[in-house]
């Protein structure tokens, strides 16, 4: 067996090592996740705010709450207003009730009428006259109810616009309980405790990163290669000469070509028009937003 001389074998596996890395991958991108910015719904001072970049949060987390004492006691007023204005509904039960009486005891003499006329002791007029005694207590009771129904109605409805500002202030104090709505893993802050807030004003951004999207830029000779649901090799940078290896799933490929961004390199280099391809990969937590990566098809 022939030796191979130290120069010659180094030689030799520098030219491998060319040859491995030349056209390891086919298209290369940066990693990003769908990022949501979390805004204050409420107005006032921050009273409490539990929440740390890089902590994970889920959905329906209470994260702190804003100030709400003034909403409180508003609410407070409301309710007592509506007590007010309700306590001049009448009773109609005891404002009906003498009538009621009257009404039984004409009802007695009625019936006394009729049966002192079938024994001759009563005249016809007699029972015409208890008969009309009947029927004007009736239209009393019924003028009085209906009197008294207005009356209780046009107090209801005073107080209904008061129990829709009720209904407000209720959703505005919910509003100040802050709430995370997305799972994922805080990013940036944007507030503390003790800052005054208001309405749109952001206090952290958050992202789900359990798994992570890879955009990479494709050329027109490599799109029959790519298709929806396709699973691809993922290559990141470990060190300076190795490559982490993830499996990654093709979930959107662009319908239009656009220009090479400066910043991504293709396999062939010499084209000016690219696809956009997004290939989802589950994060094992080594991958970041902004971090290279590239793609073998």
């Amino acid at each position: 067996m022939k030796k191979i001389s130290l120069p010659l074998a180094i030689l030799l596996t520098g030219l491998v090592s060319c040859k491995q890395s030349e056209n390891k991958y086919d298209a290369s991108g940066t990693f990003e996740a769908v990022e949501t910015i979390v805004s204050a719904q409420g107005a006032g001072a921050i009273k409490e705010l539990n929440l740390e970049e890089g902590q994970i949060l889920k959905v329906g987390q209470v994260v702190g709450y804003i100030d709400s004492i003034q909403l409180y006691l508003k609410k407070k007023q409301l309710e007592a207003q509506i007590r007010a204005t309700l306590s001049g509904k009448p009773d109609i039960a005891a404002q009906t009730a003498s009538l009621e009486e009257q009404l039984r005891q004409a009802k007695r003499e009625q019936l006394r009428n009729e049966n002192l006329l079938k024994d001759d002791a009563a005249t016809k007029k007699q029972l015409d006259d208890a008969n009309t005694q009947v029927d004007v207590i009736n239209k009393q009771i019924a003028a009085l109810q209906s009197s008294l129904s207005i009356t209780t109605a046009n107090l209801n409805d005073q107080s209904r616009p008061l129990s829709v500002q009720i209904e407000q202030t209720n959703d505005l104090l919910d509003k100040c309980r802050i709430i995370n709505e997305v799972n994922g893993t805080v990013l940036t802050k944007y507030a503390e405790a003790s800052e005054v807030t208001d309405v749109g004003k952001p206090i952290y951004k958050i992202a789900e990163l359990s798994t992570i999207i890879l955009r990479a830029y494709i050329t027109g000779d490599q799109i029959p290669q790519v298709k929806i649901g396709q699973e691809v090799k993922v290559l990141v940078d470990s060190t300076k000469d190795t490559y982490k290896n993830y499996t990654g799933v093709v979930e959107w490929v662009s319908d239009k070509a656009e220009f090479t961004p400066k910043t991504i390199q293709t396999k062939d280099e010499r084209a000016d028009l690219v696809y956009a391809v997004k290939i989802r990969v589950r994060n094992d937590g080594f991958l970041k937003i902004g971090m290279y990566g590239e793609i073998k098809l």
